[in-house]
């Protein structure tokens, strides 16, 4: 069970020492002895875990969705620093339905982000190390009756390396917070991240149930959360200190060979991953594309061929109303508002309305908001959204945090929601019964039988194509939906492209289900 730590120490606020508390060093070298790590350079542990979705709940007011990881390992070398996590993972899978085996895998090089070194000094051992290798303070603090020496210090040389991580995109270091009770023992970790949404992501990792081995503390228990939920959680059954193997556990295993075909070539290198340009900077986002679909009405896409998202721009007589607005990452967000803004110069965007709560289609709302443009989302999203783009955004001051308003989310009761002037009529249907998320929205324009949906199904590369086996759920809620709402939609647009990217109907999306 995950104890409530009472008000969060602000990230923005530094900690003074407290008279009343020991000398920081004197707190780190006695925690140091008792956790007996002083001569500990490198550590192996090994038990069962499980993962959990940042962002992709089923409901925007439940936790992350979990998945085990079963024979989970995790070897840490302090000294370069490097890390690498390893597991077996049993999951649904979104295509089958059915439970598929797979292999959970975690490399963290000494000069990764931050956002993957964390994962090494949030652990109890590598907290004390970080700390006496960088200028701490402390204070005492009583949580739950408790007393707690309080250890924090801003992160301005990575963990104890000179292979420094970088400071944050705003410029400022990251920063370290933790707990050690009176025995000497690490029971909590504080740390931030940046993220596009969530803004300064508190990252929260609780260390419990300590066990002993030849000396060596280690917590039986792990839970880390982020943005409230756990985000993993960890039941450790041992541990190894100094491993002599540790290079081999921190090395991995090389890709297979890629399988020749008899009268063909080797295979096209891998593309680059996502981000990648030439000298390590990312490339700039794609240029965006705009589709006449109808008057007033366009598809606003980018690289649709590539299965990027796309938004639909919806002019009325004095305004404009966008259907996914905020896909991906605020510089989506700032591109998609921009060609909106091309395509009808003389009217400002008023609503932006987001198709269902899930990360990838929210990553961009920073921009939204920063635009003045109200979110409109149902009901059991609208906590959930303010409370995300209302946090400090200090690691990475987006255009959030530089324009200085505040987030206006509109949440509407009901399955309907219309927006009609005397020129234009959208309607805006929850979709019922669907696995994936609560509150997920289609747009429809009853005018122009158009109609705008999100995360239900992707058809197969053509629409005559072999009907699925077993059917995809998304699919038949889809279908069951415009025919329990009546609607005569003629043209049906999918945020994410379909392959080959095209618009679809409710006939072809019946016929992958073998319905007429």
């Amino acid at each position: 069970m995950i104890r409530t730590w009472g008000a969060a120490i602000a990230l923005v606020g530094l900690l003074a020492s407290s008279a009343a508390a020991q000398d920081a060093k004197t707190i780190i070298s006695n925690a140091s002895k008792a956790m007996g790590i002083e001569a500990l350079n490198s550590i192996h542990y090994y038990g069962t875990a499980a993962n959990g979705n940042l962002g992709q709940n089923n409901n925007a007011n439940q936790p992350w969705p979990m998945t085990p990881l079963n024979d989970y390992s995790r070897a840490i070398d302090f000294t370069q620093p490097a890390s690498r996590a390893t597991g077996l993972t049993l999951a649904v899978s979104v295509v089958t339905s059915r439970l598929e085996p797979g292999v959970f895998n975690q490399n963290i090089t000494p000069n990764a982000a931050w956002a993957q070194q964390l994962e090494i000094w949030v652990t109890p051992w590598g907290f004390l190390k970080s700390a006496a290798a960088n200028a701490a303070t402390v204070r005492a603090q009583t949580v739950d009756g408790k007393r707690y020496q309080v250890v924090s210090f801003d992160v301005k040389n990575g963990g104890t390396s000179s292979q420094a991580v970088a400071a944050s995109p705003g410029g400022r270091p990251y920063r370290l917070v933790g707990y050690i009770n009176g025995q000497g023992l690490v029971e909590r970790v504080q740390t931030w991240v940046e993220n596009p949404f969530f803004g300064d992501l508190q990252v929260d990792s609780e260390y419990t149930n300590y066990r002993d081995y030849n000396g060596l503390k280690y917590p039986a228990n792990v839970v880390q959360t982020r943005a409230g939920w756990p985000t993993f959680e960890a039941q450790i059954l041992g541990v190894y200190g100094n491993p002599s193997n540790i290079q081999q556990l921190l090395t991995a295993p090389p890709p297979p060979a890629p399988v020749l075909v008899a009268g063909r070539g080797a295979p096209p290198p891998a593309p680059p991953p996502p981000g990648a340009g030439r000298g390590g900077t990312p490339p700039p986002p794609p240029t965006p594309t705009s589709e006449k679909l109808a008057e007033g009405v366009y598809r606003i896409s980018q690289n649709p061929s590539a299965g990027a998202y796309s938004a639909l721009a919806v002019e009325f007589a004095d305004h404009v109303l966008l259907f996914e607005p905020g896909p991906q990452s605020e510089a989506r967000g700032l591109a998609i508002i921009a060609e909106t803004k091309r395509v009808f110069p003389k009217k400002p965007i008023r609503y932006g309305v987001i198709s269902h709560h899930h990360l990838d289609h929210t990553s961009g709302l920073a921009a939204v908001a920063a635009e003045g443009i109200t979110i409109v989302t149902p009901q059991v999203n609208k906590a959930y959204i303010e409370r995300a783009l209302s946090a400090p955004r200090t690691l990475a001051p987006d255009s959030l945090a530089k324009s200085g308003k505040k987030p206006v989310v509109e949440g509407f009761t009901g399955d309907k929601r219309v927006f009609q002037d005397a020129t234009r009529t959208v309607e805006l249907h929850v979709i019922r019964g669907l696995p994936h998320a609560d509150g997920n929205v289609v747009a429809y324009l009853p005018k122009e039988k158009i109609l705008a949906y999100a995360d239900m199904f992707n058809l197969p590369n053509e629409a005559s194509g072999p009907v699925p086996d077993p059917p995809v759920r998304g699919t038949i809620v889809f279908a069951d939906n415009i025919d329990r709402l009546k609607l005569d939609v003629e043209r049906v647009m999918s945020v994410h492209s379909l392959v080959p990217d095209r618009l679809t109907s409710v006939a072809d999306i019946k016929a992958s289900l073998g319905r007429k």
